[in-house]
């Protein structure tokens, strides 16, 4: 087979749905008729190693080595001389875990059936987490544990790069040198190399691809994408090879190492369709090297970069369909490594992927990456497109499962989609990352949860106002707390990414900020948050004006290979990596509604100066009304069935009144609303224009405007008993 470009995500991403890139690029070659083959091959040694086969070769290799007395751990120990058990009970939990073996989790949670070591420990810890987890994820957790203790038992004896979701991380890590890197690729290939290599030949043996393109979005993909390259350019020497995604497009912007192109012919920043499209035509031969489109290719000797910006790139709504083909969707596993309930979408369950908007609507936040493209160029795609995708992909599939990858989700956009879902009456789940906007609305919120929003996650980064401002986030905590309210009481789960460390913080901020974050979690309006230590980037305000945030770069000088993180000095600021620990620890048992009484001084084993937040901060903020004004463009949706109506007399001090009782019928509940009879007779018809199945839109100016045609005071029955009932049912004012 003749294939045109191979699109490979190298080893490793996540276990549970595949990382999305590949299958974006061949989406978009798709509208070109360019023939591509898409792999991921991190799933593929995941279940090459962890099989019945691959555990007899592991344990074959572990007593090979330990037979020049290597010392081992008894951990490591244990799991040996439980060999048979491994190898008994390994194909089983991978098809559990695969979802093709659901009643293996009765035996699972048996714990008699599996073979525990050190991972297990933990449990006891855990045990509070069993009562609202079901048998299935108690089981999911379960087996994670014993993959985890496989892992350890890897990287004890066998290569202690590996890991789940990250391979060689740290030698991607900040290697403003290419040196460490290149050393270890001179070194014979690990136990792991051999599988993935392996692989990889079968592949490029089938396909006989002229281009082969990785995608690297993270440090832990590096050293495997460099590996695979290097045993391409080594025996398949036809074929060129190109890489791009997330880390060259954050990292190697200023790469200068004539070595890194010993491995990579090509390597292409920011949005791929473009480039990879140049691509494919200077190899045919119809474009010349220096009309690539933001690449960097070796030319006299030199690595430059071609940037032929003249070259358009393409509209989101020209780059077509993701397309999963090839991927082997149906072998990817679940696995719930912690019980946090937003980690766990990132690692449970098959999520199609699709972006809503590119770009970030926002671009303000001085610790974000806003002066590269995939941030600062922002172009929404139309709702009714992002729909079309969304069912093309669940008959492609057979998911109806969506993670919007945004960098931020436009509300407006979101409410479209929402209205769209509605209107064609799918059944859907999905969630996605937000900036906490005012605009999130109760009514908005509860919309998107009837359009199968389960969950969204956003930055409320350091709860701190002074430190939001000098963020630029846009938002105050009281506004994120009265948001995350209205998405809980709608019932979708909130996640929130903390931040601790900004430049100038002081230990006071930091412990109220944590208090901030306590008494958001004891008044239920957060179910999930973790908190990162802030790193300063090169393409970020703060990186690229220090001067402004009072730090300093330890180091002016620009690496030949990746460049991203800086070292930074702040004179003004705590010692921020003490408070580490203590932030992780009380949010932990946050998140399980437990120590909310204890003194945050608690968490800490140093002093740590007393909160100057009052206790009774976020329930006050909360308590606060919104405002009744509803705007004449605001959108008026019914979300609720058609009524059934009986009229009936009402006699009242001597005089008979017309009556309606209106019945409805929702999922859950009947009820029924008593009107005038000529109220009835409108609301009947009003209902019916602003059914969410309706193209048409009706707003508040239109709905009063036809009530007052003939009847008098619109607001006066607009804030009656009647319709406030229909708004708590579905009425919703957007």
């Amino acid at each position: 087979m003749n294939t045109k470009a191979f699109l490979i995500t190298p080893p490793f991403t996540q276990l549970n749905t595949p990382y999305p890139a590949t299958a974006y690029l061949k989406g978009f070659l798709n509208t070109k008729g360019i023939p591509s083959f898409q792999a991921d091959l991190g799933i593929e040694v995941i279940l090459k190693l962890f099989s019945k086969q691959g555990l007899t070769d592991l344990f074959e290799q572990i007593g090979e080595l330990t037979t020049g007395n290597q010392q081992l751990t008894t951990n490591s120990e244990r799991i040996l001389a439980l060999k048979n058990d491994y190898l008994k009970t390994i194909d089983p939990v991978m098809l559990f875990l695969q979802g093709k073996n659901p009643t293996l989790a009765h035996l699972i949670c048996s714990e008699d059936f599996l073979p525990e070591a050190s991972r297990f420990a933990q449990l006891e810890e855990l045990d509070w987490a069993f009562g609202s987890m079901g048998t299935q994820d108690k089981a999911k957790h379960f087996a994670t544990l014993y993959l985890e203790d496989i892992s350890d038992l890897i990287v004890e004896c066998i290569d202690p790069h590996f890991g789940f979701s990250r391979y060689a991380e740290r030698l991607g890590r900040s290697a403003n040198s290419f040196d460490e890197l290149y050393e270890s690729l001179q070194q014979p290939y690990t136990y792991i190399d051999r599988i993935l290599i392996g692989l990889l030949h079968e592949r490029m043996l089938d396909l006989n691809p002229q281009l082969v393109c990785f995608s690297v979005p993270f440090p832990g993909n590096l050293y495997a994408a460099f590996r695979s390259a290097q045993f391409i350019k080594q025996h398949f020497q036809g074929a060129k090879v190109a890489m791009g995604g997330g880390f060259p497009n954050t990292e190697l912007r200023s790469l200068s190492d004539i070595r890194v192109m010993e491995f990579f012919d090509f390597i292409t920043l920011d949005d791929g369709e473009s480039p990879i499209e140049c691509l494919i035509e200077h190899i045919d031969g119809k474009r010349d090297i220096s009309q690539l489109k933001r690449t960097f290719a070796l030319v006299g000797g030199q690595v430059k970069y071609i940037d032929n910006s003249g070259y358009r790139d393409y509209k989101q709504s020209d780059v077509g369909t993701p397309d999963y083909s090839d991927l082997l969707l149906d072998n990817y596993i679940s696995v719930i490594e912690i019980v946090n309930p937003m980690h766990r979408m990132w690692s449970d369950g098959r999520w199609n992927k699709l972006t809503m908007a590119h770009g970030c609507y926002w671009g303000k936040c001085t610790f974000c990456d806003i002066s590269l493209d995939y941030i600062k160029i922002y172009e929404p795609v139309a709702a009714k497109l992002l729909v079309d995708r969304m069912e093309e992909l669940i008959a492609q599939t057979g998911q109806n499962g969506f993670h919007f990858v945004d960098e931020a989700a436009p509300p407006a956009l979101m409410r479209e989609v929402a209205l769209e879902i509605v209107r064609r009456n799918l059944a859907v789940t999905w969630w996605t990352n937000i900036r906490f906007e005012k605009s999130f609305t109760a009514d908005l919120c509860r919309l998107l949860k009837t359009s199968g929003c389960i969950a969204v996650s956003g930055g409320l980064e350091v709860a701190s106002d002074r430190l939001l401002e000098l963020i630029q986030k846009g938002v105050t905590v009281a506004q994120v707390a009265r948001v995350t309210r209205n998405f809980t009481e709608a019932g979708i789960m909130v996640h929130a990414y903390l931040m601790y460390g900004f430049p100038t913080q002081s230990a006071q901020e930091t412990i109220d900020s944590l208090e901030m974050v306590r008494q958001m979690f004891e008044t239920g309006i957060l179910q999930s948050g973790f908190w990162h230590q802030f790193a300063m980037t090169a393409h970020s305000p703060v990186g690229m004006y220090p001067e402004k945030f009072s730090v300093v770069k330890e180091s002016d000088i620009v690496g030949s290979f990746a460049n991203n993180d800086i070292v930074h000095i702040d004179n003004s600021g705590a010692n921020h990596d003490k408070f580490s620990f203590g932030l992780k620890k009380s949010l932990f048992n946050y998140m399980h509604g437990i120590c909310f009484d204890y003194p945050l001084q608690h968490w800490f084993e140093f002093k740590v100066p007393r909160t100057k937040v009052p206790d009774d901060y976020i329930y006050n903020v909360l308590q606060e009304e919104d405002s009744l004004n509803i705007k004449p463009t605001a959108k008026l949706v019914w979300t609720g069935g058609k009524p059934s109506v009986a009229y009936f007399t009402k006699n009242k001090k001597g005089q008979s009144f017309e009556m309606a009782g209106l019945t409805f019928h929702d999922k859950k509940e009947s009820f029924s609303i008593q009107v005038s009879k000529e109220n009835a007779e409108w609301l009947k018809e009003f209902l019916e224009k602003a059914a969410s199945q309706n193209n048409a839109v009706m707003t508040f100016a239109q709905a009063k405007q036809s009530y007052e045609a003939d009847m008098e005071d619109f607001e006066l029955f607009w804030y009656s008993k009647p319709v406030n009932t229909l708004r708590g049912f579905g009425l919703l004012v957007l």
